[in-house]
């Protein structure tokens, strides 16, 4: 049963590769449109409890879909891939997310981890790094189940934000800035945990991107102390113009 399932969902190598950018690429990008464009004509026209319900069933699917890949990587990859660890911001976001739908102490941080939610997912779908490297086939389980993933988190964040949203204030600032923040000392938490060599253990992580910015551009010494802010100060800018967008979406509804 293992060599079958490993040859179902290994690495594809050879012949058409994912690339970025590339007619796949677009092709992944489109599901994602074309999953909202359908959701949001669903909900034309219904009540607020309809976008909560539909957000929520969202959100099950994506949280659902990150625990089975824990139980499916051993078949594709021969291991549990650590980098999957809830410590990268998309992967954060769909647990922080979930909880949020049914823990009452998070649920006035649904926007605010959707938010980030949002924007970390869409960011990733623009640009799949992590999938883009491994120059494997689009159709292989990697590819498969990373970018359905992050289109499922993509489409919560939008429904969310455009059928629950809140208009910017004072306590929606503050808690946008503690969710980034959380999360920053999270991923810090995460790469001083896990990065290390001991026995045949040797990682060296940078989740967040907190300790190398993902383009290599600033300098190895000094990124670990300038990312932590640059990060925060990045997400805040945009989940602030994000308030103006779904604003300007909810008038049209």
């Amino acid at each position: 049963m293992y060599a079958l399932l490993h040859a179902l969902l290994s690495d594809r190598k050879g012949g058409t590769v994912f690339t970025c950018f590339g007619l796949w690429h677009f092709g992944y990008i489109a599901i994602t449109v074309v999953l909202i464009a359908v959701l949001c004509r669903y909900l034309k026209g219904k009540p607020r409890a309809a976008g909560t319900w539909t957000a929520t069933k969202l959100i099950h699917v994506a949280f659902g879909l990150y625990i089975a890949d824990f139980f499916l990587m051993p078949f594709a990859y021969e291991q549990i891939d650590m980098e999957k660890l809830p410590f990268h911001v998309c992967t954060a976001m769909c647990v922080m997310c979930f909880l949020s739908r049914h823990v009452s102490r998070l649920k006035s941080y649904t926007l605010s981890l959707a938010r980030l939610g949002f924007v970390s997912n869409l960011v990733y779908l623009i640009y799949p790094a992590g999938v883009m490297w491994h120059q494997v086939h689009p159709l292989c389980y990697r590819v498969v189940q990373t970018l359905l993933f992050h289109s499922l988190m993509t489409a919560y964040g939008y429904i969310t934000l455009a059928y629950e949203g809140e208009s910017l204030s004072r306590q929606s600032l503050r808690r946008d800035l503690v969710t980034v923040v959380g999360m920053t000392l999270w991923a810090v938490l995460g790469n001083i945990l896990y990065t290390g060599a001991a026995g045949t253990y040797d990682h060296a992580f940078n989740w967040f991107f907190v300790t190398a910015d993902p383009f290599g551009i600033l300098d190895r010494k000094l990124a670990p102390f300038l990312m932590p802010f640059l990060n925060v100060l990045a997400f805040m800018a945009v989940e602030l113009s994000l308030y103006g967008v779904f604003h300007c979406l909810r008038k049209k509804e």
